[in-house]
C-alpha cells in the first residue's frame, strides 16, 4: 500500500523562512520519515501565481519533489473575510482529496505551520465599532496579521486538527523579551498609536505567544501546540517597512537555511517538556526556560487577547 501522505498548511511560506522550509521537505525527509514519505502542502499567499511558479520551479528542480503535491491558495491576513475564505477552501480541498486508504476518507490535518509576520504595519485593517475590542480606531495591521487572523485560523481549522491529532507550529521570536509592560499593549497595538517599529513588532509577538499558551490549554489532549524561535535572520526580509536593518554580521544571525532547520525542530520534536507551560522551543534546539517569557504565562492575559471565532466575527462585521 502506499504511504499515505501527511497534509501541511502553512501561512508566511510565499518566500523566506516558509518557503525554505516547505524546500527542505521537499527534497529531504524529515528526521523521523525516510525517503517514502509523501506531503500534501496547502500554502496560503497574497500572490498566488509568483508563489505558484516558485514552488514549480523548485519542484523542477528536484527529482525528490515529483512524489508531494502542493496547492497555492489566496490569503490576505489583514482581512479576516480573506482568512475565512482560505479556511473554507482549505477545508474543502481536504474534503476532495481522497486518502490512498481503502476508506477513501478525505485527508486529515497533520500540521499547521503559522509563520506569516509582518513588521511595523501602523495602519488600520480592522475597524470596529464603540462596543468592540479595538474601538473605533481598530487594531494595526501588525497585531491582525501576526496574531488575530491567524488565531481565527486556527478556531476554523479547530476541529480538523482535533480530528487528526495534527500539530500546530507557531514562528514565534525571541522578541518577546523586549515586552516589560502588558498594560500598554491595548493602547500601543492600535492604528497609528505607536511610532516604534521595533517595540510594535515585540507586542505583536508577544500577544501571538499569548495565543499560543490559549491554544495548548484548549487543546490539551486533542493536538499539539509548540512554539519556536528560527534565531535572528536577516535574510528574511522581516525588517522592510519598519526600519529595523538586520544584517549578517549581527551577533548570533543565521542565514535563512538555519532558520527553517530550527522551525522543522518543532515538526518532529516528540521530547516535550512534562510542563504544559513550557512549549518554546530555541533556535539552538534547547527548550526555553518559562522566565524567558513569563508574561505571557498570565492566564486572564491570554484570555484577554485570545477572543472566540463568533465575538471575533461579530466585531470585524462577518457575523450575521
Amino acid at each position: 500500500m502506499a504511504t499515505l501522505a501527511k497534509t501541511v498548511v502553512a501561512t508566511g511560506a510565499s518566500s523566506g523562512l516558509g518557503f525554505e522550509l516547505i524546500k527542505q521537505l521537499l527534497t529531504h525527509p524529515s528526521p523521523r520519515d525516510d525517503h517514502e514519505s509523501r506531503y500534501r502542502f496547502i500554502v496560503g499567499a497574497r500572490d498566488v501565481a509568483r508563489t505558484q511558479a516558485a514552488y514549480d520551479a523548485l519542484q523542477e528542480q528536484y527529482d525528490a519533489a515529483a512524489r508531494h503535491s502542493l496547492t497555492v491558495l489566496p490569503l490576505e491576513l489583514s482581512d479576516l473575510a480573506a482568512t475565512r475564505s482560505f479556511a473554507q477552501q482549505t477545508l474543502q480541498r481536504l474534503a476532495e482529496s481522497e486518502s490512498e486508504s481503502e476508506s477513501g476518507a478525505a485527508a486529515g490535518l497533520d500540521y499547521l505551520l503559522l509563520n506569516a509576520a509582518v513588521s511595523g504595519g501602523r495602519e488600520a485593517v480592522w475597524v470596529q465599532g464603540e462596543k468592540g475590542r479595538g474601538g473605533v480606531d481598530g487594531w494595526c495591521e501588525g497585531v491582525v496579521v501576526n496574531h488575530f487572523s491567524q488565531h481565527y485560523l486556527m478556531h476554523l481549522l479547530k476541529e480538523k486538527l482535533v480530528e487528526s491529532k495534527g500539530r500546530v507550529v507557531v514562528v514565534s521570536s525571541g522578541a518577546v523579551r523586549n515586552v516589560k509592560d502588558t498594560d500598554s499593549l491595548e493602547r500601543d497595538l492600535k492604528a497609528g498609536a505607536s511610532e516604534d517599529a521595533r517595540l510594535l513588532y515585540a507586542q505583536t509577538k508577544f500577544v501571538q505567544l499569548l495565543g499560543a499558551h490559549w491554544w495548548r490549554r484548549q487543546l490539551k489532549g486533542q493536538a499539539t501546540v509548540v512554539a519556536v524561535s528560527p534565531g535572528l535572520i536577516p535574510g528574511t526580509g522581516i525588517g522592510r517597512g519598519s526600519g529595523m536593518k538586520l544584517t549578517m554580521d549581527m551577533p548570533d544571525a543565521k542565514p535563512v537555511s538555519e532558520g527553517a532547520q530550527s522551525i522543522l525542530r518543532a515538526f518532529t520534536r516528540d521530547d516535550l517538556p512534562e510542563d504544559p507551560e513550557q512549549i518554546f522551543l530555541t533556535s539552538w534546539g534547547e527548550w526555553w526556560n518559562k522566565d524567558v517569557y513569563g508574561l505571557t504565562l498570565d492566564r486572564a492575559l491570554q484570555d484577554k487577547w485570545c477572543p472566540s471565532k463568533e465575538v471575533m466575527e461579530q466585531e470585524a462585521g462577518l457575523s450575521g
